[in-house]
């Protein structure tokens, strides 16, 4: 039995069980594909098992699937669907939500590695033998809850340095560094996610992140895929989503709620972002709720 064998067997037996001791730590499987879904991503790493995944970026397009590993270090929009997934052949995935401290903290032990210029806020690449190995390693701890006080944080920290000496580690390192241009730009999309209501000037944030506007904007695009504006309607729209289903709010009242001044233009961009208007769309969430996006649910607050 190969690393990913051995790893499917344990996503199957827990996948959608949270263990308390291990809460940033999940595994999702679905045995059918979907529709194209709008999400949220929270940085996170995650590992696909079996399956395929599509992911729509701004304009890109990509899709990954068994052995490959997902890397997420910022706060994105994006558009998610699983592409292959029957009930012989389920689509199974594991992944991690990211803790930047534990990253600070390995950095520091493994000084001179350069500070890379900012790229985009994600990345996909094949996942070695022994970073399959410490996926492993650290998901069946559920197989031994009694070693998890001991052994789930080096395991973690194992499965993050392999992650920073890979493909992507520059990624890792953005995301750890606390004046690195990837932290500027989160705490960018923090101050907008904080204050997606209000009509934000988007000049006196880039001056708040020590950059001129035009930096600003390039290096915001460059990491999200969308510019402040856009990253801003996606927050609004979600989270009227997120009300109308939990709530049952009407629509034009949700839409001055999360900040438009007009239902009319709510109600065209949520239809552009969904695929159907509000009443329909929300009606049909509540009959058949499939929940977040299964590679990057949303993490525990």
């Amino acid at each position: 039995m190969d690393e990913l064998d051995a790893i499917r067997a344990l996503v199957t037996r827990y996948a959608g069980r949270q263990h308390q001791r291990l809460p940033r730590l999940f595994a999702y499987t679905l045995n059918h594909t979907t529709e194209v879904d709008p999400l949220i991503y929270d940085p996170a790493v995650s590992l696909v098992i079996q399956g395929t995944q599509r992911m729509f970026i701004g304009d890109q397009v990509f899709e990954f699937g068994p052995g490959q590993s997902l890397i997420v270090a910022a706060e994105l929009a994006a558009l998610g669907q699983i592409c292959e997934a029957s009930h012989e052949k389920p689509f199974l995935a594991l992944g991690l939500f990211l803790d930047t401290a534990l990253l600070s903290d390995i950095l520091i032990e493994v000084a001179g590695i350069p500070d890379l210029p900012i790229g985009s806020g994600y990345g996909v690449s094949t996942a070695g033998t022994t970073l399959v190995s410490a996926w492993r390693r650290l998901f069946e701890l559920q197989d031994h809850p009694a070693e998890i006080p001991v052994m789930a944080p080096l395991l973690e920290r194992e499965l993050m340095f392999r992650m920073l000496m890979g493909p992507h580690g520059s990624l890792l390192r953005q995301l750890a560094g606390a004046g690195s241009r990837l932290s500027h730009i989160r705490r960018a999309m923090a101050l907008i996610r904080d204050n997606y209501t209000e009509h934000l000037d988007f000049k006196a944030i880039a001056g708040m992140v020590g950059m001129s506007v035009s930096v600003f904007y390039s290096r915001f695009k460059a990491v999200a895929a969308v510019s402040p504006l856009q990253y801003q309607k996606y927050i609004r729209l979600h989270e009227a989503r997120r009300r109308m289903i939990a709530n049952h709010v009407n629509a034009a009242e949700v839409a001055f709620a999360v900040g438009y001044e007009s239902a009319s233009q709510f109600s065209r961009e949520y239809k552009r972002l969904f695929g159907a208007p509000p009443g329909r769309d929300t009606r049909s969430a509540r009959e058949s709720v499939r929940g977040r996006n299964p590679l990057m649910p949303l993490q525990p607050r």
